[in-house]
């Protein structure tokens, strides 16, 4: 009944919208201008991802003859077709945002200069640059029949060049931009001024250096965007991380499937360019500025300017641990629940240091899938070992783009004598659990972190999630199975507390829709909340749908993709999509059922998408505590009731900003100011507040 194409919306339509949402946050007059700028640089590495993997997908299949269907019934030629108008159309405004933003940063004494309207004596230090610290790392590449087309790597800057030679005898040229330089390059000497050049304007302007004897008749910028997709034959796999290797080699090498290149282009050079790259019209994009926008995600921290950024928040105590003097006891008292960023994340990365020092403690287990660079969590298993005690670390080498990242980390801990597994096969690892397991006066006791984000303590400053450390013996058992089931040949065992991927998280979830169902055609209160970054199961949608058409009360907030249309007569009309947009990313996972009044809540790693519920190991866990099951369920109330930077969907897919009759409510401030008035004592920092026995 519900499985109609008319009742999906495009996934990849559904995502290049919410890339539009993050756009919008460039526009917004009451944000921080370099915050802006940062915004402009997100939607470019937004972009650049969708294309190196979604776009390539749809490619692939393309090339392979494959043009079937998708859940809203358009083929994949029509999935191109509609992403090529859309996301032109994106890029566009994109840059038209860009300009008005730069033009704003002159105001404010930060400008990108023009080579020709500089001083001589700018001029002068600029061609001194060149000489002595670009061209010595600048290498000209000639394309003729001795010469085929360089390979090019993927989001690499390059300059298309046309010369002259006498006789009117004409060569093309490719010159490679220079990765090991600053692509923003300041012009000193400007007062108070700041002047700024792309490296490339710089090559431009000096191209001629790097071919003597020819006339230069056009330098244009352009980049190409690969395929990144990894294929990895897990199975017949026997070193699972030199596979990922070999594969991650093979990622450098994919087949083009953008070409961003400068709007000035002559269409000698567009053709020189697109003829190599064979490349169709609609994988053209003429960009009418800077290529490659992403570059301003680091711009945007320019020293000095603190006024032109958001005031930095400082992470607070969770009200769990004000009074806390040390972490074990806290958590053996009471479940401990932090919310992140507004709350620190430090108390997460004690849990481990404290575990690697305390001789009490006998054993750790983490998994761990996006990390970051300088993990202090790493650092801490690292030790642990060194220490003595049983560290298993599960390292996710498939994490999209952190590969290369997690097989340093594997490496290190292996090292360092942790015993490190790489999962399942062909499954990925996305669930975030931590076991410490501790000798005490009466016994072994198990402590438990779950949570909805990585382990990854840049990230937590910026990523809403939400963690719970707990005692609880059935979690803590469930843990141990957990990390069996992940190391050994364990078969799943029957769970106390945990809800698994692929094991029987979805049909959990089935089932209390089911009871949600079942209460609305009793006449009890029937009410399902449901926050995550992306809604895309087919079978959980239909259930949606079934459960709104019997009464049941659907609001869902959804960051990213959401192929669910609401609001559609005698389907969908009691479920309402939300998408908040804001300082944060919002990434918790959070679930909140009714139950007849006796409502449930759980946290979870996993979005309600096919990948997370089939080919994932994901955990989902409720939350136990009174106190904290009123908490999430405020947070969830607050977010319901933003009306700053909500985004409600229509029953087409498009989104309208939240009305605004009311007080004005931004939610993710609000949960700041709430975190500010819990913490009774600002003035020592979480290490004095903690007040840990084995701190270094």
């Amino acid at each position: 009944m519900f499985d109609q194409h008319e009742f999906f919306l495009n996934r990849e339509l559904s995502w290049l919208k919410f890339n539009s949402r993050v756009l919008q946050e460039a526009d917004d007059k009451n944000k921080p201008l370099l915050d802006r700028l940062r915004f402009i640089g997100i939607v470019s590495s937004n972009l650049d991802e969708f294309f190196m993997i979604r776009v390539a997908g749809l490619k692939h299949q393309k090339e392979s003859g494959i043009n079937k269907t998708d859940n809203s019934g358009l083929t994949v030629i029509e999935q191109l077709d509609r992403i090529a108008g859309f996301s032109h159309q994106q890029v566009q405004v994109q840059y038209r945002y860009l300009k008005r933003i730069l033009s704003l940063l002159e105001e404010q004494d930060i400008q990108f200069c023009d080579i020709h309207d500089l001083t001589d004596k700018n001029r002068e230090w600029l061609y001194d640059y060149f000489l002595n610290t670009v061209y010595p790392v600048t290498t000209p590449m000639a394309v003729d029949a001795s010469h085929p087309f360089p390979f090019l790597a993927s989001r690499g800057l390059n300059l298309a060049v046309l010369l002259e030679k006498e006789k009117g005898e004409m060569k093309t040229a490719v010159v490679p931009v220079p990765t090991v330089l600053p692509r923003i390059v300041e012009i000193p000497g400007q007062g108070a001024k700041k002047c700024f050049v792309f490296l490339e304007t710089i090559i431009q302007e000096y191209c001629h250096h790097l071919f003597h004897g020819y006339r230069i008749k056009e330098v244009a910028p352009f980049r190409i965007t690969r395929n990144a997709d990894l294929s990895i034959a897990e199975e017949e796999a026997v070193d699972l991380l030199a596979e990922v290797e070999k594969s991650l080699q093979q990622r450098r090498k994919g087949q083009p499937v953008r070409l961003e290149i400068g709007k000035r282009a002559n269409r000698a050079i567009k053709d020189f360019v697109v003829g190599a790259l064979k490349l169709e019209e609609q994988d053209i994009y003429e960009i009418n500025g800077p290529l490659d926008s992403s570059v301003f995600l680091k711009f945007a921290d320019l020293p000095g300017y603190d006024q032109l950024r958001y005031q930095p928040i400082t992470p607070q105590i969770s009200a769990d641990l004000l009074d806390c003097e040390e972490l074990f006891a806290a958590i053996r008292e009471k479940d401990v629940l932090l919310h992140h960023p507004y709350e620190s994340f430090e108390p997460v990365v004690n849990f481990v240091l404290q575990g690697a020092t305390d001789p009490k403690v006998l054993a750790i287990k983490q998994t761990l899938y996006r990390v970051g660079g300088n993990s202090a969590i790493v650092r801490a298993l690292a030790e642990a070992a060194q220490n003595g005690k049983q560290v298993t670390v599960l390292v996710e080498l498939k994490a999209r783009f952190d590969e290369e990242n997690n097989i340093l980390w594997a490496r290190r801990l292996e090292e360092a004598g942790c015993h490190v597994i790489y999962g399942l096969v062909g499954l990925k690892t996305h669930a975030k659990c931590t076991l410490v397991v501790r000798r005490e006066s009466y016994g072994i006791k198990r402590y438990v972190h779950v949570g909805t984000g990585n382990y990854n303590d840049f990230t937590a400053k910026t990523y809403t999630d939400i963690g719970l450390f707990t005692a609880n013996d059935q979690i803590g058992a469930d843990a141990s199975a957990f990390f069996n089931l992940l190391s050994g040949y364990s078969d799943p065992p029957i769970w106390n507390k945990f809800i698994v991927a692929p094991l029987g998280l979805r049909e959990k979830l089935i089932q209390l829709i089911d009871q949600e169902i079942q209460g609305a055609e009793n006449g009890r209160p029937a009410y399902i909340i449901a926050k995550m970054n992306s809604l895309l199961d087919r079978e959980i949608i239909i259930k949606l749908y079934e459960a709104s058409t019997k009464g049941v009360k659907i609001d869902l907030i959804i960051r990213g993709i959401c192929v669910l249309r609401p609001g559609l007569p005698g389907v969908s009309e009691n479920i309402t999509v939300r998408s908040v947009v804001g300082r944060f990313l919002e990434h918790s996972r959070i679930f909140y059922f009714a139950n007849g009044g006796d409502y449930s809540i759980f946290l979870s790693s996993a979005d309600w998408m096919p990948r997370n519920l089939n080919e994932r190991v994901e955990l989902m866990v409720p939350v136990r505590d009174d106190d904290h099951k009123e908490r999430i369920k405020a947070i969830l109330a607050l977010i319901l009731n933003d009306n700053q930077k909500a985004h409600i969907m229509k029953s087409d897919g498009s989104y309208r900003k939240a009305e605004r009759r009311s007080k004005a409510i931004n939610s993710q401030e609000k949960l700041y100011e709430m975190a500010v008035a819990a913490n009774k004592v600002e003035e020592l920092t979480i290490e004095q507040r903690l007040k840990p026995s084995y701190r270094h």
